[in-house]
């Protein structure tokens, strides 16, 4: 094991340009070492580089979370190569940017379940490292959903149900588990956020999407609120969004 037995390990589940590289970032910052995880490989490089820079001892693995076989030989891999995983951030990107989801008036059982492959990896995750974390009596457990959890939001049709699934799944997660000593939180996401891949395919087409300058959120602000939420443990969500709702 290359980490100092002492260090704690960070993992962030869909590592991208915008909220999973502020992530990493932030836990890097308080002397993490992080492991990234992403469904390719082709942008590591550069996210090792930037940690690299920052003084953030990282390595970053190539694994699709709806592989369940794979994901979990990636979590073996980091534990052999940190020794532990204490912090799980799990924030999955979109996977059709073109394919926008039929609104709730318009869905059939099969576009819920297709939209709820984004909540059952987050269920098999738990199930790989809640045992060590409760063991060792602490660690943390963030995950990012959308502001259709707790906002009605038709036009995103099934992707409101399993929003609301995570966010549900979560909230109870962490009811269950503050008594050993390990923390759940929920972070409401509304708004394009800024470096990520949906900003940058939104702002491409300026054409198609119009001016979204005033509907973005910065990921070092959510990065920033996240943390606190894991250290402070007062509350088991937060809300940032460009279109009000729940604070």
């Amino acid at each position: 094991m290359s980490a100092a037995a002492h260090q704690k390990t960070a993992v962030v589940i869909g590592a991208g340009p915008g909220l999973g590289m502020s992530v990493a970032h932030r836990f890097g910052r308080e002397g993490y070492a992080v492991a990234l995880v992403s469904r390719s490989g082709d942008r590591h490089a550069g996210y090792l580089a930037s940690l690299a820079g920052a003084g953030v001892e990282a390595a970053a693995f190539a694994a699709d979370v709806r592989d369940r076989d794979r994901t979990a030989a990636v979590l073996d891999a980091i534990r052999e190569r940190f020794g532990t995983i204490d912090v799980l951030y799990y924030g999955p990107g979109a996977t059709d940017l073109d394919s926008p989801p039929a609104s709730i008036t318009g869905i059939a059982s099969a576009d819920v379940r297709e939209a709820m492959e984004v909540v059952y990896p987050a269920v098999d995750l738990v199930g790989q490292v809640l045992p060590g974390m409760v063991e060792r009596g602490e660690g943390g457990l963030l995950f990012a959903g959308g502001l259709s959890a707790v906002m009605p939001m038709p036009a995103l049709g099934g992707l409101a149900v399993s929003s609301a699934a995570l966010r549900n799944y979560v909230l109870t997660l962490n009811a269950a588990v503050g008594g050993d000593g390990v923390y759940a939180g929920s972070l409401i996401i509304g708004g394009l956020i800024e470096r990520g891949d949906i900003h940058t395919f939104v702002t491409s087409q300026p054409e198609r999407f119009g001016d979204v300058s005033g509907g973005t959120l910065d990921p070092d602000s959510i990065a920033d609120a996240a943390y606190e939420l894991y250290k402070q443990r007062d509350r088991a969500e937060a809300t940032f969004s460009v279109f009000g709702g729940p604070a």
